[in-house]
């Protein structure tokens, strides 16, 4: 089973993110995916943290995770060195922000400045989607796009799947 991690705050997409990443891999032929949150007073820009889970099994396991194979940061002031303890052997960190992290783990990216450009707001959960699919080889850029045309209103098809190309690309 792969897991993914996801921390952000409460407005930033991250269980939405969760949820497109579960989508996309389900799409796969023997794909199932969980997604849930965890978050407490449900407030803007409270910390949350989310959960994917996916398997080419069915999922009976609902507890929150605890190492993943990739923990996602959609804001920085979340991160810090005690974030590597909750990685496996061999995990990768995904962290959006504009500061260099010198650790082989920590995967960073200006995630802030592809998602002003494209999506004209500071909302890095497609970004840091599309920066995971340059990592994790499970999961094509289709699969993200029908993933955001099926869970996403139409107006922000365009925008978010380029947003998910651009993280990619800046990515590899």
């Amino acid at each position: 089973m792969i897991q993914v991690l996801w921390h952000g705050r409460g407005g930033q997409g991250a269980f939405t993110a969760a949820r497109l990443l579960g989508a996309a891999y389900a799409q796969k032929k023997n794909g199932f995916a969980l997604s849930f949150p965890s978050f407490g007073p449900e407030r803007r820009g409270a910390p949350i943290r989310a959960f994917t889970k996916l398997d080419d099994r069915p999922i009976g396991n609902r507890s929150e995770i605890l190492q993943a194979d990739y923990s996602i940061y959609l804001d920085d002031t979340l991160f810090s060195q005690a974030a590597l303890s909750e990685i496996k052997t061999g995990g990768k960190i995904l962290l959006n922000t504009k500061h260099p992290v010198f650790d082989n783990k920590v995967i960073t990216i200006d995630g802030d400045t592809i998602a002003k450009e494209i999506l004209g707001l500071p909302i890095t959960n497609t970004i840091m989607l599309g920066a995971l699919s340059a990592v994790f080889n499970e999961i094509e850029i289709e699969e993200i796009a029908q993933a955001i045309r099926e869970n996403m209103p139409k107006k922000l098809w365009d925008k978010n799947i380029a947003a998910v190309k651009a993280a990619r690309e800046a990515v590899r």
